[in-house]
């Protein structure tokens, strides 16, 4: 018998394959590539977004110039809540207030507008497109469609490949949710992704979500009769949460009938500014936080009960029935690496040479707007050796990077740059190359962030060198390209 946390496990076929993966965990961390005290940090952005250094929008911008066919992927931040979500660590406000909401999307117009004359565009053309938060619904009907209706009108949305929402189940549910829905679809909105994030109302009560599982159920229904594509996401490894409880939530979820279900592990660590309260329960509780191995068999149990259902791993943690149905948005900014630019509260501009960060403090936000400057405060112009990685570390992570357009983007062939660092990954069944691309192995795509790691320049590793066995795969061997 396999004992873990809350289940004795028989060890049925499932659970035996399931196990295989902390094993290799365990294989991992002695050679170097995993971190020993079972500690996470994901490869969201190259150099991780708490390492940058503050700059504003001039120097940002100096000597930018437009892509070649005036596209643009879009992020538009609304940073207002129901209530706290204990795993979130973004800088939300919980508030009711119809006045606070207007005046915030009256200064995200106006940050759209600087925008367009930072750009020197009339209109900004949009290659895909997230709106996101926070909670983007928890608007009025007639604030949303206020929003959208000024949004589209300053974002050409014809070239537009897909326009997403991020969205609360609550926000969709009775008359007003309805409403809603109707409203985002007829401003050309065609894709959601709902947080669900549990199946089980005692995780989601332990999570402090605002809905319960039927009415999360009920969110789904609508939104697949108003004729939305739809992402579930889930998070796995929160303290409380059991292996049944897990596999309970993603027999449910394959159910029910969605395009994609996507999988996230709890974050400790945040990748970005803001200290969620999961944090500090960590500090202060470390023994009530789930542990690597037992996230790790979570994390494989659902991929195998996913992929006994016909769902294949799409994008990076999403999976899918149809290899059609992903976020564009996703796969523009991290596979493709087009030029992203983001609107309002701690909204990022990720540009083929350069990353920008706009403030996460609501009263500079509102100060730098309103004297006509976008509320970037900190950012960073890459060096070449920057762009190596870079170019290498987002597309790796979420599909693959493509030998010519690695050339194309930063000058120097892949086949002659990380050489020492790519063969010893492929050697250990990390990566796969062909003569088109360098991909992530079975057992990469797994430990993905982990892998993109290797590839990091020891100033912008997420943990120190000690916090790895000195094993072949140690992340800060051959670090050079």
């Amino acid at each position: 018998m396999l004992y873990y946390a809350d289940m004795k496990l028989n060890c049925d076929d499932l659970v035996k394959e399931a196990f295989k993966r902390v094993e290799d965990l365990r294989e991992l961390k002695k050679k170097g590539f995993a971190c020993l005290n079972g500690e996470f940090f994901p490869s969201v952005h190259y150099p991780p977004i708490t390492m940058y250094p503050p700059t504003n929008e001039q120097e940002l911008f100096k000597s930018y110039k437009n892509p070649a066919d005036g596209l643009f992927v879009i992020y538009a931040h609304i940073p207002f809540c129901i209530r706290y979500c204990k795993f979130c660590h973004y800088p939300v406000k919980i508030t009711d207030s119809a006045k606070e909401k207007d005046y915030y999307l009256e200064t995200l117009n106006k940050e759209i507008d600087i925008y367009k004359h930072r750009l020197g565009v009339k209109i900004i053309k949009a290659r895909s497109i997230l709106v996101g938060g926070g909670t983007p619904t928890y608007l009025s009907p007639a604030q949303l469609r206020g929003f959208l209706e000024f949004f589209t009108a300053n974002i050409d949305i014809k070239s537009c490949s897909q326009f997403s929402y991020d969205v609360d189940p609550t926000t969709l549910l009775g008359a007003e949710g309805k409403e809603r829905l109707k409203i985002m679809r007829s401003y050309g909105v065609d894709r959601l992704t709902i947080g669900i994030q549990s199946l089980n109302d005692q995780i989601l009560k332990r999570m402090n979500r605002a809905h319960t599982v039927k009415e999360a159920i009920k969110s789904i229904e609508q939104a697949k009769k108003t004729g939305f594509k739809i992402n579930i996401e889930f998070i796995y490894g929160y303290p409380g949460q059991t292996l049944t409880d897990w596999v309970e939530t993603i027999n449910k979820a394959v159910s029910l009938g969605v395009e994609e279900i996507q999988l996230y592990r709890l974050k400790i660590i945040p990748y970005g500014d803001h200290k969620g309260f999961i944090t500090k329960e960590f500090i202060n509780r470390p023994d009530k936080i789930i542990r690597d191995e037992q996230e790790i068999l979570m994390k494989e149990l659902a991929i195998l009960i996913l992929q006994k259902n016909g769902y294949c791993e799409n994008l990076r943690r999403v999976f899918t029935k149809n290899p059609n149905d992903y976020s564009h948005y996703a796969d523009d900014q991290c596979c493709k690496l087009f030029d992203q630019i983001g609107f309002g509260l701690t909204a990022f501009h990720s540009l083929r040479d350069r990353f920008g960060l706009n403030t996460q403090f609501f009263k500079t936000y509102y100060s730098l707007i309103n004297a006509g400057k976008l509320p970037i405060d900190r950012g960073i112009i890459r060096t070449n050796d920057d762009q190596l990685r870079w170019a290498i570390i987002l597309p790796l992570k979420n599909r693959a990077v493509y030998k010519k357009f690695y050339e194309k983007q930063t000058g120097r062939s892949l086949n002659k740059v990380f050489r020492k660092k790519i063969e010893r990954l492929k050697s250990f069944g990390i990566l796969a190359e062909d003569d088109n691309a360098l991909k992530l192995s079975g057992l990469g795509r797994f430990f993905a962030d982990e892998a993109c790691h290797q590839f990091h320049h020891p100033q912008y590793m997420p943990f120190p060198r000690s916090a790895y066995s000195n094993g072949p795969l140690n992340p800060y061997n051959d670090h050079s390209p």
